[in-house]
């Protein structure tokens, strides 16, 4: 391939890149898909871009959403020929948020994993509206499966946990 051919390649795998690490996730809007780790790659297969995306979890009811939403993003765009594979292997991790996406989970009153995957759900979160430790969990289970609900002692606030996996 040329020097040429290579550029233009490289700028349509940017361009896609660009486009769907923008998207933000269908349950956390404050997140985009990339911020979350969920988009593991962007490639072009025979000339057409494929999406690899990794759901936070087997069973997780985003992921057809979510999938829609990067084909429908790259159709109107000018990628038609746009595919989505999903990766379950190796399987999401919440070790895989970046910083600043655990900063916005915060600052739109969810607390981020607390430790890595590893730790499980034993360490609680700090409360993301005043930082206080002292919380209490409420249920296991919060808005969506991948998060819990707690109460902070502190501020008396509740709010989600996403839950370290």
């Amino acid at each position: 391939m040329s020097g040429v051919a290579d550029q233009v390649e490289a700028g349509r795998l940017a361009a896609v890149r660009a486009i769907v690490g923008a998207i933000p996730d269908p349950e956390i809007p404050v997140v985009t898909l990339a911020d979350l780790g969920i988009l593991r790659d962007v490639v072009l297969e025979d000339g057409s871009p494929l999406v690899l995306l990794t759901p936070t979890y087997s069973g997780c009811p985003a992921t057809e959403a979510i999938a829609a939403q990067v084909r429908e993003a790259l159709d109107a765009a000018g990628f038609p020929d746009a595919r989505v594979r999903t990766v379950l292997s190796p399987a999401w991790s919440t070790d895989w948020i970046g910083e600043d996406a655990r900063r916005k989970l915060r600052d739109y009153g969810i607390a981020p994993p607390a430790c890595s995957a590893g730790c499980g759900a034993r360490t609680p979160p700090a409360c993301p509206r005043c930082g206080s430790a002292e919380v209490e969990m409420v249920s296991r289970w919060g808005s969506t499966p991948c998060k819990a609900h707690y109460r902070c002692l502190a501020c008396r606030e509740p709010f989600d946990y996403f839950k370290p996996y």
